[in-house]
């Protein structure tokens, strides 16, 4: 037997009892004639103890030890003389009688700490020994309780797990596919799924009227910190639902994973904003709404009222109100400035009002209006003496909103309005059903070509099929995206006219999607779904901000595994047998 014990279990109440831990050597400290070795494992650390004067060769062997030694320790455990009240076993430790050595280990490149000095390339190369520190492995147990959780939930509402291929067939609008070659198809290629969606609404033609996957998924794409070219959906489709059916149950599902992993009880109704709304007061579809400062538009008050000439030629003009901050020193609003000015947020400049608490009013364009206007920009963005009034402008609205989004959420950061142990949750609905590509020149799904029209908008398709809303649905949670679906088409006439829109001619919709067209003839019932980013679900629950920390073995931002130096080249034997040339071409620089 290697072990008894866990590292993490012992207490007061097995004083003078005989055990065996096994683990790795977080420290140790000689102190005269005793030597203190503390021993972690997933669960925990103990401190062992070893007695020069009761047993020498075996206190020698002990001062060997370093970091990371993988060791077994026999002994007995005795109560602390010095408590440690900072971990759970610091009451108690273990006098030992015998120290087994599995394995020794070299000087770590970092330290297995919380507060660790590796930095994230380091920590990456040599992620087996970062997963051993306790911040990373506490966010991988997290991820196993959460989807425990909501397979138990998703059980209980008659949901039915079913895992589809990872080895699909690409299209069209997978320009992000993964494609993987066929040894035994020369010239073919496979595509790792985006998402199982249409093998989803499969599985609803074929009477399987609740599943779920936590499903693998792939994508080829730049990388941000909630980005994996690999990541894992929570993956579900139902039948015979419409919209709200879908939104109250997976609102029942949040409230209980809320509720069980931090103890949160979220409202017993989340509010619903139609996409436009959110745009026109966030400037983002995924507002965070733990904090103010919506946008107020100011145009109607400022253009034409005064000489400034950028208000004048603008088509946009808004602000958001920043309380308590009219005491911003002209340092901290150049450094604002500088802000809107970066490459990624893209605005040509910032105006700013400071209503005084003495009344005074200080603007960095107060010499172009009068005061009473300025007074009106307090009146209608309810202003308080006090506080600062934040102005961008433009000349596309949606553009400008969504710089001044970046000014807000930066502002809420300042001010430290975004707190991870706040949470609030909403979902935005009515997205349009189309987006203009600028690179295609052609209009584009804006979430996939199954997605159902709102049946008021139908009658737009043929005309104006840009104004058509979609019944999608997006659930947010602090300005994260954490899920999104959209009841589906399930009328063949209806999926060959979204076809069209998209340029597909029918031969082409049929050599791409024949499968589900021809499913659809046999009796498709109305269905609908959404997907959950697991990853980020449990970096919400996690309180970080990326998601690699919640992965047990990520990618780094150019979507390399460091430790397996992959993607890699094949070697010329492996390339013969899939009959593939390989031929970079490289652009001059």
């Amino acid at each position: 037997m290697y072990r008894t014990r866990t590292c993490g279990e012992i207490r007061l109440q097995d004083v003078d009892k005989e055990i065996i831990l096994a683990g790795w050597v977080q420290r140790t400290r000689k102190m005269g004639g005793m030597t203190f070795v503390d021993i972690r494992d997933r669960y925990g650390i103990t401190q062992v103890v070893f007695n020069e004067s009761v047993n020498a060769d075996l206190c020698a062997q002990a001062n060997k030890l370093g970091r990371e030694f993988c060791v077994q320790i026999k002994g007995v455990v005795g109560e602390r003389s010095s408590k440690n009240p900072k971990i759970p076993t610091g009451d108690v430790e273990v006098i030992a009688k015998e120290l087994n050595v599995f394995s020794d280990s070299i000087t770590p490149p970092f330290t297995i700490e919380d507060k660790t000095d590796g930095g994230d390339d380091i920590r990456m190369r040599y992620r087996y020994l970062d997963l051993r520190r306790n911040v990373v492995r506490q966010n991988l147990e997290l991820r196993h309780r959460m989807t425990i959780l909501i397979r138990n939930f998703l059980d209980s509402k008659n949901f039915i797990e079913v895992e589809t291929p990872i080895l699909i067939g690409s299209t069209p609008e997978g320009a992000r596919d993964f494609v993987v070659p066929s040894r035994m198809n020369p010239g073919q290629f496979y595509a790792l799924p985006q998402s199982p969606q249409t093998l989803k609404q499969l599985l609803m033609v074929s009477g399987f009227d609740r599943y779920f996957q936590i499903a693998k998924c792939f994508r080829d794409e730049d990388l941000r910190a909630d980005r994996q070219p690999e990541f894992t959906q929570i993956d579900c489709e139902m039948s015979f639902v419409d919209q709200d059916d879908v939104i109250d149950l997976f609102e029942d599902m949040a409230r209980h994973l809320f509720k069980e992993i931090k103890g949160v009880a979220l409202p017993s109704r989340l509010i619903q904003i139609p996409w436009k709304e959110a745009m026109k007061r966030f400037g983002t579809d995924k507002p965070d709404l733990r904090f103010g400062m919506e946008f107020v538009e100011l145009a109607e008050t400022l253009k034409g009222k005064g000489t400034f000439g950028v208000f004048n030629d603008a088509m946009y003009i808004g602000g958001i109100c920043v309380p308590g901050c009219a005491g911003y020193t002209r340092k901290q609003l150049d450094q604002l400035t500088d802000f809107v000015k970066r490459p990624q947020v893209g605005a040509n400049g910032l105006v700013y009002i400071k209503y005084n608490e003495d009344g005074t009013i200080k603007s960095s364009i107060d010499k172009f209006y009068e005061t009473d206007v300025l007074q009106e920009v307090k009146n209608v963005t309810g202003a308080k003496d006090g506080d600062l009034v934040l102005i961008l402008c433009g000349a596309n609205a949606n553009k400008t909103r969504v710089q001044l989004c970046s000014l807000r959420l930066e502002m809420g950061e300042r001010l430290g309005l975004r707190d991870k142990d706040k949470f609030e949750c909403l979902w935005v609905i009515d997205f349009p059903l189309f987006e203009w590509s600028d690179e295609e020149q052609r209009l584009m799904a804006t979430h996939h070509p199954f997605t159902m029209p709102n049946p008021d908008d139908i009658k737009l398709l043929d005309e104006h099929p840009e104004k058509v809303r979609a019944k999608a649905y997006d659930f947010i949670c602090n300005g994260v995206e954490l899920g999104g679906g959209s009841i589906r088409i399930h009328d063949g006439q209806l999926q060959e006219k979204m076809f069209k829109i998209l340029g597909f001619t029918p031969e082409k919709a049929m050599a791409q999607f024949g499968f589900l067209i021809n499913a659809f003839k046999y009796g498709a019932p109305p269905h609908a779904g959404l997907a959950f980013g697991l990853d980020r679900y449990v970096s919400i629950m996690a309180g970080i901000d990326s998601i690699r920390d919640c992965i047990a073995f990520p990618k780094n931002n150019s979507g390399r595994d460091v430790m397996l130096d992959a993607p890699g080249e094949l070697d010329t034997k492996q390339l013969e047998e899939l009959q593939l040339k390989v031929d970079i071409h490289q652009e001059n620089k």
